[in-house]
C-alpha cells in the first residue's frame, strides 16, 4: 500500500491562524500581496505584541476542514496509508510549542476520526518523512516524494507551471483535484 503525507494547516484546515491575525489587525490583509511563507511577517514591529497574546490561544477553535477534505481523505484511506504531518513549532514562541501540539492533536482526533493517532507526525522537519506521495503548500516539504502535490496558497501562487514542471510538481487547488490525481487518474495503488 502506498503512503501519503498530508500537511495540516492550509491544506486540511483553514480559518485558524488567519482569523486570529485578522482579529488582531482589525482588517483582512490583502493576501494576494503577501509573498512570505510566514504570514506573521506582515506584522513588522507588532509581532512581539501579537505573539504575547497568541501564545495562549487555541487557533483551532475557529478552524474548519477545507471543502471535500474529509470525504476525499476517507476515500483515499481505502487505497493508501495516510499520515498527517504538521509543524507545531512557532519560530517566534518556541517555548509554547506544546500548546500548539496539543491543540493540533485534538483537532485531528475530533475531525478526522478514521485516521489513527499513530499516523499523526508532529515535526518541524518534514524532510525526514519518506512517503510515496506528499501533499503540502510548501515546496521544500514535498521534496523526495515520488508524487508531489503542491496545494495552492498565497505564498506559492506565483510559481509558474514551468517551474513546477521542472521540479515534477503537480499543483492542486482543492480536494476534488487531489481526488482526480490520486484516485481517478491513478490506478496504480
Amino acid at each position: 500500500m502506498k503512503t501519503i503525507m498530508v500537511d495540516m494547516d492550509d491544506v486540511i484546515t483553514y480559518g485558524n491562524f488567519s482569523k486570529i491575525l485578522e482579529d488582531y489587525l482589525g482588517y483582512v490583509p490583502d493576501y494576494d500581496r503577501i509573498k512570505s511563507y510566514y504570514i506573521q511577517d506582515i506584522l513588522g514591529d507588532k509581532k512581539a505584541d501579537f505573539f504575547s497574546k497568541f501564545k495562549d490561544m487555541d487557533m483551532y477553535d475557529h478552524a474548519t476542514l477545507l471543502p471535500d477534505c474529509y470525504d476525499v481523505l476517507k476515500e483515499l484511506s481505502a487505497y493508501y496509508k495516510i499520515y498527517i504531518c504538521t509543524d507545531y513549532i512557532w519560530r517566534e514562541i518556541v517555548e509554547y510549542a506544546g500548546n500548539n501540539l496539543k491543540n493540533k492533536y485534538r483537532f485531528l482526533y475530533e475531525k478526522l476520526d478514521f485516521i489513527e493517532p499513530k499516523n499523526y507526525i508532529f515535526t518541524a522537519d518534514k524532510s525526514v518523512v519518506h512517503c510515496d506521495i506528499k501533499i503540502d503548500d510548501k515546496v521544500s516539504n514535498i521534496e523526495g516524494a515520488e508524487t508531489k502535490l503542491l496545494f495552492t496558497a498565497w505564498h506559492n501562487k506565483d510559481l509558474t507551471e514551468e517551474e513546477l514542471k521542472q521540479k515534477n510538481i503537480i499543483r492542486v487547488n482543492n480536494w476534488k483535484e487531489i481526488k482526480k490525481v490520486l484516485l481517478e487518474d491513478n490506478k496504480s495503488f
